[in-house]
């Protein structure tokens, strides 16, 4: 008898653990991260790898003019594209709400008033009469195999995926904004060179025209130092219609109607960041955006496969039904006419055309897809920051050079200058020297900013700003007027 006791005690603790563990079970593999081949250094980093990144700054730490700022805060606050990707987070959080609600209990309602004549076996006449149903109805699918579960896992990693996605849109957005600042910078260093050199074409001009109308000079002198100053003068048009492209481009990256851009400091008044470490290249695949939304493509491929595995098997189901139903309405809520169902289901596939084995193998596809993708994006991304890295430190050295090439053509400028006024040089000497200063000096504005936008790049490529949570993107007063500082520096 006690035996007996003790057997029948255990049975519904065995039979509650058997509905535990089918309820834990969920078909499909389980999600592995792809062995990616990392680099030790990163190709391009001077030294060895630091743990200390430039991305770790936010970005008022690195663009430290204020007029710039101002731009970017602008942006972040007027973006269309940022509102574009936070909607799409907002609709990615829902559609988990939407699959995770198979795994509840579905109640709905139903009721229905019908008068009715018909005919009724043994009855001369016709009949006329009423019926009233209102119930209750309860449907229950028990998720055995994980199917609902793994499409609730595919919506949650498609909804961090856009979570990526809109890190991502804040990451572009502000190096978009700076890179357009800083060649909109270099479009009026442009503009004030040509200018000042058509002036400088001007000058030579009269000088060669006063000596021709003396009897000195010759009308070849005048004729080339005209055409070196109208090929300047064209330029200032030119010029002047990428600065408008310019600054349209920068009206739409922050939101608002076409117009000016305000400026801060001039292009010679801007200093690129300190050469700081990249970071450990393992951190990458943890900072930038693009390759946490291909991480998440990959969950929710692999999830989609489980999906594919569980509709092989059969659905388990509770039915269920309460309310009343009577010829008269009164007596649809009394227990008179209740009525009342309850019941399970087991349906399955027995043959679907090969539906459930194609869908399987596209889920299949769809997962290697998505790992050569997220092999890809990996690639690319330190591709990316070796570029950038090279960029930053070639362009120091271009810059010097570009800078001496400058002052040494100037020294020639004055000295055929006044070599041609003491009758020791010909007019071509002054001409070619001239010539040789104007491309000289749009070349050496042309490189500062590039190292400018190398930095931007370089940000950009590291993932900047990876510490930050999407609400904190906007730049603190205190902290930008602060001008917390970049590591390394």
């Amino acid at each position: 008898m006690g035996s007996a006791g003790r057997s029948r005690g255990r049975r519904p603790r065995l039979s509650v653990v058997a509905v535990a563990f089918l309820a834990a079970c969920a078909l499909g593999p389980s999600y592995r991260r792809p062995v990616v081949p990392t680099p030790e250094t990163t190709r391009g980093q001077r030294g060895p790898a630091d743990p200390a990144s430039l991305a770790d700054s936010p970005w008022w730490a690195i663009f430290r003019n204020p007029a710039l700022q101002a731009l970017i805060e602008e942006a972040i606050r007027g973006s269309h594209d940022l509102r574009a990707a936070a909607a799409r987070v907002e609709q990615a959080h829902d559609q988990i709400a939407i699959a995770r609600a198979d795994m509840f209990p579905q109640v709905s309602y139903q009721g229905e008033a019908v008068r009715e004549r018909t005919a009724v076996p043994g009855i001369p006449a016709n009949l006329t009469f009423n019926s009233f149903l209102g119930t209750f109805n309860l449907a229950w699918e028990i998720d055995v195999w994980g199917r609902i579960r793994r499409a609730t896992e595919a919506a949650r990693a498609d909804y961090l995926a856009a979570e990526a996605v809109r890190r991502g849109v804040l990451l572009t957005l502000v190096s978009d904004v700076a890179q357009a600042y800083f060649e909109l910078l270099e479009l009026d260093r442009e503009l004030e060179i040509t200018q000042g050199t058509r002036i400088t074409f001007q000058d030579t001009v009269d000088l060669f025209q006063r000596r021709y109308v003396g009897g000195i000079g010759t009308l070849l002198e005048v004729s080339r130092a005209q055409a070196a100053l109208t090929q300047a003068r064209a330029g200032i048009p030119e010029l002047e219609r990428q600065i408008v492209v310019k600054e349209n481009q920068l009206s739409t990256l922050l939101g608002r109607p076409l117009g000016d851009i305000a400026r801060g400091a001039s292009l010679d008044g801007e200093s690129p960041a300190p050469e700081v470490p990249a970071g450990l290249p393992s951190q990458l695949l943890e900072r930038r955006p693009d390759i946490q939304q291909a991480e998440q493509a990959l969950v929710a491929a692999n999830a989609d496969v489980g999906v594919a595995v569980a509709s092989f098997f059969p659905r388990l189901g509770l039915t269920s039904l309460y309310g009343g139903q009577s010829s008269e309405l009164e007596n649809v809520v009394k227990s008179a006419g209740n009525v009342w169902a309850i019941g399970g289901s087991l349906a399955g596939p027995l043959f679907q055309g090969g539906r459930l084995l194609a869908s399987y193998r596209a889920s299949s596809a769809g997962w290697d897809e998505a790992v050569e993708r997220y092999q890809q994006a990996t690639l690319r991304a330190f591709a990316e920051v070796s570029n950038a890295l090279v960029a930053q430190q070639k362009l120091k050295g271009v810059h010097a050079e570009r800078d001496e090439t400058v002052k040494a053509l100037q020294t020639s400028v004055a000295l055929s200058l006044q070599r041609y006024n003491d009758g020791i040089a010909s007019y071509f000497e002054v001409l070619e020297a001239e010539q040789q200063l104007f491309p000289a000096e749009l070349d050496l504005a042309r490189t500062q900013r590039d190292e400018l936008v190398a930095v931007v790049s370089l940000y950009r490529a590291l993932g900047g700003g990876w510490r930050l949570a999407v609400p904190d993107w906007s730049a603190p007063p205190d902290k930008a007027a602060a001008g917390e500082k970049p590591p390394g520096e």
